[in-house]
C-alpha cells in the first residue's frame, strides 16, 4: 500500500487523541489518527465514563459558595497522592492541572456546548480529612458519552477538506525514527492484516494505560498491595502498554508504573463487551462492608467516598477475593448506583426532570435491573434466607446465618429503642457525608438495617476491578515524551493516561477523583500547542 502522509499522526482514538487531533487541526497540520476499535466504539473508555471531573475554581463552585483556589487544591492534591515535590515533572503537572484545570478544560468545555449538573459532589475527602477538602467534583450533563460526542463532531468538521485521515481497527505495531528524530510508524489492519507505513514527522502517543491487560496490571502491581487471585476487568483488553515498551526503544522512560488507580467494588458485567469485563459499583455508604464469612470489615468501617485507594487495598487484604456489601431496598433505592454512561441514562439523555424524580425518590428502576439482570445482586426477605442465597453463589458454607444475623444486630444495637446512641466509625461518616446537600440527596439518614419496612434484605458479592494506570511515559509540560536524560525525543508526544496523566505519574498515588478526563483533555492540549509552534 502507499503510505498515508500527514503532518501529525496521533496513534488512539480516545479523549486525548481526539482533543490532540482537534486542535492540530485547527493549528493547520493534516492529522492521521489511527484507531484499533471500531467506528461504533470511537472514543475509547470516555465513550463509557461517567464524566466527573475534577475542577477548580469554577462558577458551580463560586454560586455554591465554594472557596476554592488553585493553591488549595495543589495542598490536597500533593498531600493525598503523596506527590513528592523533587518529582519534577508530575509535580509540575499537578501545579498545571490546578491552575489551568478553570481555562483550558472547564471554559473550553463549555465553547463546545458541553456544560455540567447544577451541584457540585464531594468525594475523595480522606479518612482523616486529606484528601479533597472541599467539593470539585463537576459531572458532564450526558455524560462522558456527550463529551465524546461533541468532540467527535469538532473534530470530523475540522478535519474536512482531506485534512484528517481517520483509520479504525488498525493496530500500531512499531515506531520509525529517521534523520534524527521520529518519522512514523507502521500499523496493520485487524481486519485484513495488512500492513501500512504512516508516514508523519510527528508521533502523539495516546494509546491509554496498562490496565486494560490484566497480565500487565499483576507484573506492576503496587508493592505494597497483596495481590487477589481474581479480578475484574474495568479498562479495555486494547489497553495493554505495548506501545509504552516500544517507545522504551527510543529512549522514553516509564516511570510509577507500580501506581495505579482500581476500584474496591466490581461485578462481572451482565453483558460483557469481552473476557472479564466488570462493572464498577458506587458502593453505598450505608451498608454494611462484609468479609467472606459475613463479618464487617473492620476495625475501621469501610465507607465508600473517602479513600478509594485504602478500600482496594483493604478488599485485596482479605482470605477471599470477594466481599460483600449487605443492605437493605430502603438503602439501595436512595445510594445505589453504578459507575458510567451506560447505568445512568438520566444524565447520560439528559432527561433532567426523570433525573431529578429518581434523585428524590429512588432509583428503582437500576435497583430493579440488578436484581434481573446481575446474579451476584441478591435479595430475600429474611437475613437467614440471604445467606442461603449468597452461600449458594460463593458455592460454599462460609457464611453461618447466627454470625450474619449477630454482625447485623450489632450495627442495629446503635439505635436502641427508635434513639439514636451511636458510637459507630461509619455512621460518622454517613453524618459527615450528609452535611454536603448534594450528598445528603443520595444518602440514607442513618437507621437500623433491620428497619421495618425497609426489607427485603440484598446482598452484592463484589470484587476488585483494574481501572487507571497513575504512571507511563514521562513528559515535560509541552506533552514531548522525554529520554533517560530528561531530553524531549523529537517529534515524540505523549498524551492522557499513557503519560500517567501528565510527566509520568501527575496523580501520584491517589487520585482526587475526577482528574482522568481533564487530564487526558489538559495533556492533548499542551501537545498540539508545541507542535502548532514547531
Amino acid at each position: 500500500m502507499r503510505p498515508v502522509q500527514s503532518d501529525v499522526l496521533v496513534v488512539g482514538g480516545g479523549l486525548a487523541g481526539i482533543v490532540s487531533a482537534l486542535e492540530c487541526l485547527r493549528a493547520g497540520k493534516r492529522v492521521t489518527l489511527v484507531d484499533r476499535d471500531t467506528p461504533e466504539r470511537f472514543g475509547g473508555l470516555a465513550l463509557w465514563a461517567f464524566g466527573g471531573m475534577a475542577l477548580v475554581g469554577t462558577p458551580l463552585q463560586e454560586r455554591a459558595g465554594i472557596p476554592d483556589t488553585p493553591e488549595r487544591a495543589l495542598r490536597d492534591w500533593v498531600r493525598f497522592g503523596e506527590l513528592d515535590p523533587n518529582d519534577t515533572w508530575p509535580y509540575l503537572w499537578a501545579q498545571h492541572y490546578v491552575e489551568r484545570s478553570r481555562n483550558d478544560v472547564h471554559d473550553w468545555l463549555v465553547d463546545h456546548g458541553i456544560g455540567f449538573l447544577p451541584a457540585v459532589n464531594w468525594v475523595e475527602r480522606g479518612r482523616f480529612g486529606e484528601g479533597n477538602s472541599l467539593p470539585r467534583y463537576h459531572v458532564v450533563w450526558g455524560t462522558a458519552q456527550r463529551l465524546v460526542q461533541c468532540l467527535t463532531s469538532a473534530l470530523k468538521t475540522a478535519g474536512e477538506g482531506g485534512r484528517l485521515t481517520l483509520l479504525h481497527r488498525h493496530c500500531v505495531i512499531g515506531l520509525e525514527y529517521g534523520s534524527g528524530r521520529m518519522a512514523g510508524a507502521v500499523a496493520r489492519n485487524e481486519d485484513s492484516s495488512a500492513e501500512v507505513r504512516l508516514e508523519a514527522p510527528v508521533v502523539v502517543l495516546a494509546t491509554g494505560g496498562i490496565n486494560g491487560s490484566l497480565p500487565q496490571a499483576r507484573r506492576n502491581w503496587p508493592i505494597h498491595l497483596p495481590m487477589p487471585s481474581d479480578m475484574l476487568n474495568g479498562a479495555s483488553p486494547l489497553s495493554d502498554g505495548k506501545l509504552h515498551q516500544i517507545a522504551t526503544g527510543f529512549g522514553a522512560q516509564i516511570t510509577h508504573a507500580g501506581e495505579m488507580w482500581n476500584y474496591a467494588a466490581g461485578v462481572p458485567h451482565p453483558k460483557p463487551h469481552f473476557p472479564g469485563h466488570g462493572l464498577s459499583l458506587i458502593p453505598c455508604k450505608s451498608a454494611l462492608w462484609l468479609d467472606h464469612r459475613g463479618r464487617r470489615i473492620g476495625p475501621e468501617p469501610l465507607v465508600t467516598g473517602f479513600d478509594t485507594s485504602w478500600l482496594c487495598q483493604r478488599v485485596a487484604e482479605q482470605d477471599k477475593p470477594w466481599t460483600w456489601q449487605v443492605l437493605n431496598r430502603r438503602i439501595a433505592l436512595k445510594e445505589f448506583a453504578i459507575s458510567g454512561a451506560e447505568h445512568n441514562p438520566r444524565i447520560r439523555d439528559r432527561q433532567f426532570v426523570q433525573f431529578l424524580t429518581e434523585t428524590l425518590f429512588g432509583n428503582a428502576r437500576l435497583v430493579d435491573q440488578m436484581h434481573r439482570e446481575v446474579p451476584q445482586f441478591l435479595a430475600d426477605d429474611s437475613l437467614s434466607g440471604l445467606v442461603t442465597r449468597m452461600n449458594a453463589l460463593a458455592g460454599t458454607d462460609d457464611i453461618d446465618p447466627d454470625v450474619l444475623q449477630a454482625t447485623v444486630d450489632a450495627f442495629d444495637g446503635n439505635f436502641v429503642d427508635g434513639k439514636t446512641l451511636e458510637n459507630d466509625a461509619q455512621i460518622r461518616a454517613i453524618m459527615h457525608a450528609r452535611q454536603w446537600r448534594p450528598d445528603r440527596l443520595r444518602t440514607c439518614k442513618p437507621a437500623p438495617l433491620q428497619k421495618l419496612g425497609a426489607g427485603p434484605f440484598i446482598a452484592i458479592q463484589t470484587r476488585l476491578i483494574t481501572r487507571k494506570s497513575l504512571g507511563g511515559l514521562r513528559t515535560d509540560l509541552d506533552s514531548r515524551v522525554l529520554d533517560g536524560n530528561d531530553q524531549p525525543i523529537d517529534g515524540l508526544y505523549c498524551v492522557g493516561e499513557a503519560a500517567g496523566f501528565g510527566g509520568g505519574g501527575s496523580c501520584g498515588k491517589r487520585s482526587l477523583e475526577g482528574t482522568f478526563l481533564p487530564g487526558c483533555i489538559l495533556t492533548a492540549r499542551a501537545a498540539a500547542r508545541s507542535i502548532s509552534k514547531g
